[in-house]
């Protein structure tokens, strides 16, 4: 990212609210640099869209300001951003044909009509839409529609480009397929991205960082790979993938590592994450496929369960164990995993490793 800008987008002291009362973005600071693709996650009411929105323009910061390419925005009307922005519902004019929705954006810009032809074939093919620039949007799918959207987005070559759960309307299958055309037309021109969604599977899939927003704050921001295997907080852990949870009292520290004595008595060693003193109660964060089944490997954490149930998910089997008083303990098993077979009922032994378990502030 050669002479690319680290502070293209810069969140100074952010504060927003609605009703003069309760702020709904809490002092928020956030650089993000020039070709990045960020995603703001998190659970409805989190600010995340709000962010989207004053950033767009649709909303003003209550105190704070926002900058784009070291110049302050927040006065600037959104027409005159030079933001590319795709919507869920698509928000193409629906008595244009293709065309014209690209079009329109290019005209208002006073571009000349050779110029806009070249602009509008540049942004059909990066869609794979060429030859559906004289349709109208009812003739189009949901899936082309937002391809248009898309386009529509890009044909005027913004640095900045703002998608707010653009693939929200779509079903699973398409859904999957524009979440990789997305992220190879990035990769492929290089533009500035802030993308927000509430599925976590969507933005670890797009993005070089993404920010989990809780209660107006960002709770962490990382890279997808970081956030999943090292959540800061009880909360993020949580929210980022599938999570084993188990309750416990610190019972001893020893530099980067800990003792977690269980409620049901059971001693689990684990990296100490966001705990301070012994006597501290604590949350244990462990992933599902860290966890092995009746291994002969030797491990510093082994604890008999007994399998409580087992749902067929075609490439796992998805074990569901009581272990330490918890019976929604999951591990996921490898459908091709040899040898290994599980009866509902039986008794296993459970062992995982001290770096993947992780001592967190209880909820």
């Amino acid at each position: 990212m050669n002479n690319l800008k680290e502070n293209f987008v810069v969140f100074d002291k952010i504060d927003k609210s609605y009703d003069g009362k309760e702020l709904v973005v809490k002092n928020l600071n956030l650089n993000i640099s020039e070709g990045e693709f960020l995603t703001l996650l998190g659970p409805s009411g989190s600010g995340k869209t709000t962010t989207l929105m004053m950033l767009a323009g649709f909303e003003n910061p209550t105190s704070g300001e926002i900058f784009l390419d070291s110049k302050p925005i927040s006065t600037i009307t959104p027409h005159k951003r030079g933001i590319g922005m795709v919507f869920q519902n698509y928000a193409l004019f629906p008595h244009m044909t293709v065309f014209e929705n690209l079009a329109f954006p290019l005209r208002v810009r006073k571009i000349s009509n050779e110029e806009i032809d070249k602009k509008i074939n540049k942004a059909l093919s990066m869609v794979s839409l060429t030859t559906f620039e004289n349709r109208m949007p009812n003739q189009l799918s949901g899936g082309q529609q937002q391809r248009v959207a898309l386009a529509r987005a890009l044909v005027f070559e913004p640095r900045l480009v703002l998608m707010d759960e653009p693939l929200g309307a779509l079903d699973k299958n398409l859904r999957e397929q524009m979440q990789y055309e997305i992220k190879h037309i990035h990769e492929n021109i290089g533009i500035t991205v802030v993308y927000v969604t509430h599925d976590q599977s969507e933005a670890l899939t797009m993005s070089n960082r993404i920010a989990v927003f809780n209660e107006g704050k960002i709770q962490q921001i990382s890279s997808p790979d970081v956030l999943y295997e090292k959540p800061n907080s009880s909360f993020v852990a949580q929210f980022i993938g599938e999570n084993n949870q188990i309750n416990g009292k610190v019972k001893s520290i020893n530099g980067e590592t800990c003792v977690v004595e269980t409620n049901t008595g059971e001693n689990i060693k684990a990296l100490k994450i966001n705990i301070s003193n012994v006597g501290d109660n604590s949350l244990i964060s462990l992933r599902p496929e860290r966890v092995y089944i009746n291994s002969k490997d030797k491990f510093d954490n082994n604890f008999d369960a007994k399998v409580k149930e087992l749902i067929y998910l075609g490439d796992h089997i998805r074990t569901r164990l009581e272990i330490c008083g918890n019976d929604q303990f999951i591990v996921k098993v490898p459908n091709s995993h040899m040898g290994l077979k599980l009866e509902e009922g039986s008794s296993v032994k459970l062992s995982w490793k001290t770096e993947d378990s992780r001592a967190l502030e209880a909820r």
